[in-house]
This record gives C-alpha cells, structure tokens and sequence, in this order.
C-alpha cells in the first residue's frame, strides 16, 4: 500500500473520518473573518454528542452531533441519523443531513456520494459535477483524482477531464507534482500529465519543501522534484518534511532529520507527530508530551495520547478523555462528565 494511502487509513480509524482515503489586514472583509473564526473552532465530545469551542475554552456550538469534523472552508462536515451534512461557524446546518457518504471541503468544493458515485458539491449545497466516478479524492491545487473504468486521471473545477484516466492510483498533487502507480511501482506527473519522474519507486509520499519520501529496496530516503536522490534509502520508515524537519525510523525508534539528511533529533521515541507551530509530540515510556525543534521536552509526558498543535491548541487523551492544551501545556478545555 502507498505510504500515503496508508496514513489516510490510520487517520480514518483514529478519527472516524468518512473519507475513504482520505491544514491581514485590520479591515478584513466578511468571507476573511468567518475563514479567521473558523480556523479557531475545535471540535469537543459532550455526553456522546460532538460541538465546537473556540481559542478559550467556550462552548461557541453546542455538542449536538452524533460526529463531526474539523472546520475548512468554513463549513464543518457533521453526521446526524446516518446522514452527512455541512453547518456553518455559527452552527447553522447549512447543508442539511442528506448524504450516506461525504467528505470535508476542500478548495472550496466537497465530495459525495449519490446512487453510489461520486460527485462534487459547493459550499452552499449545488451539486457542480455531477456523481459520476468510481471513486475520487478531494480537490487539492486545483485538481481532483478520480477513478473512471478503473484507472485513474484528473479533473478541473469544471469537472473537465485535464489528465486523461490512464494511472493504477493516483494521489493530490502538491508542489506541482502528483504521486502515481504504474504497474506496481511509483512515479510523478506534473499539471499536464507528463510523467517527470519514471515510476521506479515501492511507495512514496507527496512533496514538501522541496523533497518527496520513497522507498526503495525497504528502506526510505528522500527525492528532490527532479528525482534526483538526496537523501539516500537508510530509513525504517519516513514522513513528510514540516518545520523543515521529517520523521525518520531507525530500527524501533522515532527521530527528525533535517533538510540534508542529518539526524538532529536522535530516534529514541516510540511514537511521534510532525512538528506544528514549533512543537511534536512524542512517546515515551507509554505517555506523550511535546518536544520543540531541538528536541528539549517542553511539555512533560504525561497523556495517554497527544495530538499534533493547530491553531494554538493540540487535542490530548486522559483518562480516556479528550481534552485541550495550548502551548503551555494548560488544560483549556476538559469535560465535566
């Protein structure tokens, strides 16, 4: 399974997301200060219903969902009854519960699933391209993967076909390139569909900041965008760079390299998170706490389970329960039942 596939699926089991594969100025105009409101709402479980609180701690939409999914594009993705709909940052079920299967938005366009195929809806609930593919991604840089007679091409926002169906899988563009499957092996395509780098690769990640994670002979290094290997395959196991950092294995234990390959976090955790607004959490001795980019503990182990900082606040498990912390490690929300 590509590596990429493979961490949607453990996003899938942690979260319960439906996807099947699935981050100015003071006179702000409206669109800009609903996106600002809803990049600090924070999903919370309340006596088995799902709500939102904002930045402090406050309960701004009341637990009332039997799930919900994070804020993007100012609309949140909500389950009620069996039933998938959208509501707005002030709660408000914009997209009433309708659909057997949907997806967050993204680009401003959200995927779902009508008689079994897959189509795409806006913002206000328009269905703009019609169910019709076998399956398909999210729209990411202006692109969408989809799946038509069982191999995979490109959509535009028109539903166009840009990037004729002729790849095994097909993954999100991003830094203008798009991982895809070619008999068993893994390559990349530009915008225009041309193959840039020659499928050769068992698995491989999407690029960011100018480096992409493959593997080659059970091991992982790091390609540049003209496929041309940096970083050489020594790792168990690789993640994506964030914070100009990534997310190596070595042997049973996780570390950061930086941007030339160099160690700068020695591998001695049993579990991470990419870094995020400066901090990662890591495992140790079965409870997590934050490291900063030097690898100093600024948090202290001490959750059963600790979640990546967004937007100033990271979800932690205690007890069982799920609570939030800011960058000091305080406690701005836990629930009280």
């Amino acid at each position: 399974m590509n590596k990429a596939i493979s961490f949607i699926v453990c996003l899938t089991i942690l979260f319960g997301t439906t996807a099947s594969y699935q981050q100015q100025t003071s006179a702000l105009s409206l669109t800009q200060k609903q996106k600002q409101v809803s990049n600090q709402l924070f999903r919370i479980i309340k006596n088995g219903k799902y709500g939102f609180i904002d930045q402090s701690g406050k309960i701004v939409i009341e637990p009332q969902f039997d799930l919900a999914w994070s804020f993007s594009d100012d609309r949140a993705h909500i389950k009620i009854d069996d039933k998938y709909g959208y509501i707005d940052t002030t709660g408000k079920q914009i997209i009433p519960p309708q659909y057997r299967l949907s997806f967050s938005f993204s680009n401003k366009l959200a995927l779902v699933v009508i008689d079994y195929k897959y189509g795409y809806i806006n913002s206000n609930g328009k269905l703009v391209i019609k169910p019709q593919f076998d399956e398909a991604l999210a729209f990411q840089n202006g692109l969408a993967a989809v799946k038509i007679d069982e191999k995979w091409g490109y959509i535009d926002f028109s539903g166009k076909v840009v990037i004729k169906p002729q790849f095994d899988r097909a993954l999100h563009f991003n830094e203008g390139l798009a991982a895809v499957e070619i008999n068993d092996k893994w390559g990349y395509i530009n915008s225009n569909g041309n193959i840039v780098i020659q499928p050769q690769f068992d698995e491989t990640l999407g690029f960011f900041e100018g480096l992409a994670a493959v593997k080659i002979k059970e091991k992982y290094g790091y390609i540049n965008a003209s496929g041309k290997l940096l970083i050489q395959p020594q790792f168990d196991d690789a993640w994506e760079f964030s914070d100009k950092l990534a997310v190596v294995k070595i042997g049973e234990k996780w570390g950061f390299i930086n941007l030339k390959g160099q160690v700068v976090i020695a591998p001695k955790f049993d579990k991470v998170t990419k870094f995020s607004l400066g901090l990662a959490a890591v495992k140790v001795d079965n409870k997590y706490g934050y490291i900063d980019t030097t690898g100093k503990m600024i948090i202290p182990p001490r959750f059963d389970l600790a979640l990546a900082f967004t937007n100033e606040l990271a979800l932690v498990y205690l007890d069982g329960k799920a609570n939030y912390i800011n960058k000091q490690g305080q406690f701005i929300w836990q629930p009280k039942n």
